[in-house]
């Protein structure tokens, strides 16, 4: 039920809905990295509140618990919700991927832009542990697309006459979608515990 073989064949079955999950990442991170003024306006005021809780974190008497908590509590909550959130037409998942994708991009094009060296802020900074937790949002939200379709999809095969005609199995799908919240959660776990300790030291 929740073995890894089985998550990444779903992975394999849902490649398409993965793929629209990737690229509409990309998509907000290439707006957010151009300094898109009505995307950016948006997310601005999350990214302060971010770095006054940063602050804030560090200041406690443990900052490596404090912000292993924070992040992991948050990543997986969010990833979670967006996974079933989804069956809202898949439209939370797809705002989810185009804000995280802005906030990154213009984080990373601010930071350059203030002098910064560009190469250590991704090595250091990013690289560590983002790359667990970027593809394990990706592919939380990649999830929430999917169920997106097949509640569309569904509503459409409403009409059919026998239900041999419908082509929807979302028992299937959510035994899919359990197994995948698992393994994201477990992924997102790694992923805190490496952006708590070694890139909070390398970023010092």
């Amino acid at each position: 039920m929740l073995s890894w073989r089985l998550f990444i064949k779903d992975l394999r079955q849902f490649k398409v809905a993965m793929g629209l999950a990737f690229v509409l990442f990309t998509i907000g991170v290439i707006l957010g990295a151009a300094n898109s003024d009505a995307l950016v306006s948006l997310v601005s005021g999350d990214v302060e509140q971010i770095r006054e809780l940063s602050r804030k974190l560090s200041e406690t008497a443990i900052p490596e618990l404090s912000f292993f908590t924070f992040i992991f509590l948050n990543n997986a909550i969010k990833s979670v919700v967006v996974i079933f959130m989804g069956a809202i037409f898949g439209v939370i998942p797809l705002i989810f991927l185009l804000m995280n994708g802005v906030i990154l991009g213009w984080v990373v094009a601010m930071t350059a832009s203030q002098g910064a060296d560009l190469f250590d802020l991704i090595v250091r900074g990013l690289l560590p542990h983002g790359i667990i937790e970027i593809p394990a949002i990706i592919i939380a939200s990649g999830f929430g697309l999917q169920f997106g379709y097949l509640v569309l999809k569904g509503l459409g095969e409403l009409g059919a006459r026998d239900s041999s005609e419908r082509t929807i199995d979302l028992k299937a799908f959510m035994r899919s979608a359990g197994r995948g919240a698992f393994w994201i959660v477990i992924l997102l776990l790694v992923a805190a515990v490496i952006e708590s300790t070694l890139t909070f030291y390398l970023v010092r």
